[in-house]
Parts: structure tokens; sequence; C-alpha cells
């Protein structure tokens, strides 16, 4: 039996029907903050996330899957979804757009060679935004709202934000040469990773996933004492706008983001999960200034986020949070085979008008069918035989309150029009 590849899973069924209404719940709250849809290319060069993402980054070191294609070009399936939005916006000029910001959402399978675990995996989903052409600390605190507003939405408690800076590029510097001279000592002691990172980037150290715990980490200097005038007053404002939208959150000095582009704010969501421990970020985010010129762009500001569908399932699956699923409308039985060419011709014009319809394909007999109504969870069910035929008046049948109704075939639409709530 041919099985799934590892670290990927099937959809189907109840776990579907949830998916489907939350992406639903996503859609109209983007266009409710006037975001609007941006697709890319699940593979792309290599070079644009080795680039975008960043060379020092675990995720292009050690988790990115890589492929020539048969005209020997380096591809890359995406890693995660920043990076093509970028290239999307240069490569298509947005930049010269007269309406700014531009302002984008996305949703799509993302893709890293990791162990599986839990709320982990190597093709995964991903929900995000991304701002470009504003530097207004507003376009902050919006971006960081749109999550928790979400979480907010699906009925998640315990929802808090943490937040950090990272600063502008005067900052940067300062904070690299403290770190430089912090860690120096302590060389030795770190894992062959850091070693590398020390060079290359030793904000990087800061991440690390295995020494994390240990003192010269945990006691190394904060970026946060480091910021320039510029960047302290941002983040002040940044902070004042959280304030006024009623959104708990938490300055944290060490969250410095996986990826190397980010630049002034940096934030993750949390959730007070007991299940999760210390694996309770459900989001995370933040600005970065200087990646569209990295990827040959001109000099534009920006700001997202993303969040892992896996991880939010987990959160509601813990806290038992409760999911409107889609219930059928109408289910119509055809009481023999003579009435099935009227009961189908029912079923198409209900459907065309906007109800959801199933109908019975098994040739069940009628007890079997109220079953079938019952576990489709059917609102109403239409029952066609031989003298609703002739007569051209279907009996209705409220599948909840078992209250019947004569009506005739013309007036259908106008009854349950009237009956059948959004």
């Amino acid at each position: 039996m041919i099985q799934k590849p590892k670290g990927t899973y099937d959809v189907y069924g109840e776990y579907g029907k949830k998916i489907k209404y939350i992406e639903k719940l996503i859609e109209a709250l983007m266009n409710n903050y006037n975001y609007e849809y941006t697709r890319t290319p699940i593979f792309e060069p290599s070079n644009l996330f080795h680039r975008g993402v960043g060379e020092t980054s675990d995720i292009v070191s050690k988790e990115t899957y890589d492929f020539k294609d048969r005209g020997d070009r380096d591809m890359t399936l995406r890693p995660e979804g920043t990076a093509g939005v970028v290239r999307s916006y240069i490569e298509n000029k947005r930049y010269g757009e007269a309406s700014v910001p531009v302002k984008s959402w996305y949703y799509g399978p993302m893709f890293r060679y990791e162990r599986p675990q839990s709320g982990r995996f190597r093709e995964f989903y991903q929900f995000g935004v991304e701002v470009f052409g504003t530097n207004d600390p507003l376009m902050d605190a919006e971006v960081i709202s749109i999550p928790v507003n979400l979480y907010r939405l699906l009925g998640l408690k315990g929802i808090k934000v943490n937040i950090n800076s990272l600063g502008d590029t005067e900052t940067r510097i300062k904070y690299r040469e403290a770190l430089l001279k912090h860690f120096e000592p302590y060389i030795n002691d770190l894992c062959e990773d850091c070693k590398s990172r020390y060079e290359k980037n030793p904000l990087r150290i800061l991440d690390c996933k295995v020494d994390g715990d240990k003192d010269c980490i945990k006691n190394a200097p904060r970026i946060i004492d480091y910021l320039s005038e510029e960047s302290k007053e941002h983040f002040t404002k940044v902070q004042e706008y959280l304030d006024l939208m009623g959104i708990e959150y938490e300055v944290n000095p060490n969250i410095v983001r996986g990826l190397d582009y980010y630049t002034n704010t940096v934030f993750e969501v949390v959730a007070d999960i007991k299940e999760f421990g210390a694996q309770n970020v459900l989001c995370g985010g933040g600005r970065y200034n200087k990646l569209v010129e990295t990827l040959d762009g001109p000099e534009t500001p920006g700001v997202g986020f993303a969040l892992g569908f896996e991880r939010l399932m987990n959160a509601l699956e813990a806290e038992q949070t409760h999911i409107h699923l889609d219930t059928l409308d109408i289910y119509v039985i055809p009481m023999s085979e003579n009435e099935k060419k009227v009961a189908y011709h029912i079923c198409n014009d209900l459907r065309m008008n906007g109800f959801s319809v199933d109908i019975d394909y098994m040739n069940r007999n009628i007890k079997a069918n109220f079953k079938q109504a019952d576990r489709l969870n059917a609102k109403y069910v239409i029952i066609i035989g031989e003298e609703e035929v002739k007569s051209n008046i279907l009996t209705i049948k409220n599948n909840k309150t078992k209250e019947e109704y004569k009506i005739e075939v013309d007036k259908l639409v106008d009854f349950f029009d009237e009956n059948i709530e959004e």
C-alpha cells in the first residue's frame, strides 16, 4: 500500500470542515481590514530564499527542500511566505502604484525538512500578511492586531503578545559589537551552529534551541538597551497604539525571531494553554525595512506576520473551542427510481439559488433516508413521491422540529429563503 510521505497529513471529514470554516473567517477578516489576496508559486529559484530568509537561518542551512529542475536550475519549495510576496512586489513593480501602503495577505502550503512532531510537519500551511510602503508605528500595531483578533473570533482565551525591538542599522551595529565581546570568552562552550553564528550573525545565538538555557545566553546584553533614539520612539508609539486597541502585551527582550530580515518591531502571539507548555507560540512577525532592498527592489519599509495552521488547530482542540461547522440545508428523498429525474432537477435548481443540497444516491428506504438526513445534519428534508410529481406540491419536513409543510414547486426557493438562516 502506498502511504503519504513522512511529515505530511490528509485532510477530510469534520477536520476538513473546520479548516474551511477558518479559511472563510480569515478571508472575511482580511476584507474587513482591506487587505488584498496574494498568491505566489510553491517553488521558486533557490537564491530567493537564501538571500531573503538569510544564509545563517536554520531554515536555509538545514531545512529547505532544494532540487534541480530539468533545465538544471536550482529550485526550492517555499519554506515561508514572505520572500515570495516580496519578490512578487518587486517583479510586478507594485512600488510604483499610487495607492500605498500595499497591504497583502496569503495562505498556502510551505515545506521544511525537519523532524515531525506535534504541530510541526514537513508540509504545513501558513496564513500571513505583508504590508509595504509605510514605516508608521500604527501599521506595526495593526499587523499585530490581526492574529489577536482572529484568535478572539475563534474563541481562544489567554492570548498575549510579546514584543521587542531589534532597532535600526545603527542599533544593530552597536549591538553586534556588544554580543561579540560578550560571547568571546564562551565561544568554546557553544554548539557548532552557534560558533558559526558568532562570525556571521551573533544575534542568532540568542535564538539557539541547543544552548538557549546556558547562563551566557540568558545573561547576554539586551538589544533594547542599545536602541537608537529613533528606534526608541518608534517602539514607544507601537506600544501606545496597542494600548489604544486594548491588546495585552509584554515587552520581552529575548525575542529575536528566527529569520535574518527583521528590524525594529518583532513580536510573538502566545496562548496560555496548559498542554502546550513552553511551546506556546502561535504566531510571529515583525518589521523588515531592508528586505525589499536586499532582493533588488527600491528601499521600502515592510511589516508582516505568519501563523501556522497546524498549531492553531492544536490550540483549538486543546481548548475544546467550538467551531461552527456548515450544515446541509436540504436533503432530497425520491421515493422511487421514477421520481429521481424530477428530484434531481429540483436539487439543481435549489443549488443554483444558493442552498446546499444533497440527494439519495443509494435507493435507500424512507427510514434509512431519514437516518442519512440526520447524519448529514440536514435542516430540511424534501420528500418526492408519485403524488408530489403529479400535483407539483412537495412535502417539506423541518428535520429539527419535525413540522411538515406542503409547498408548490415554483415557491420552493421563496420558502427556503424565508426559513433557512444564513
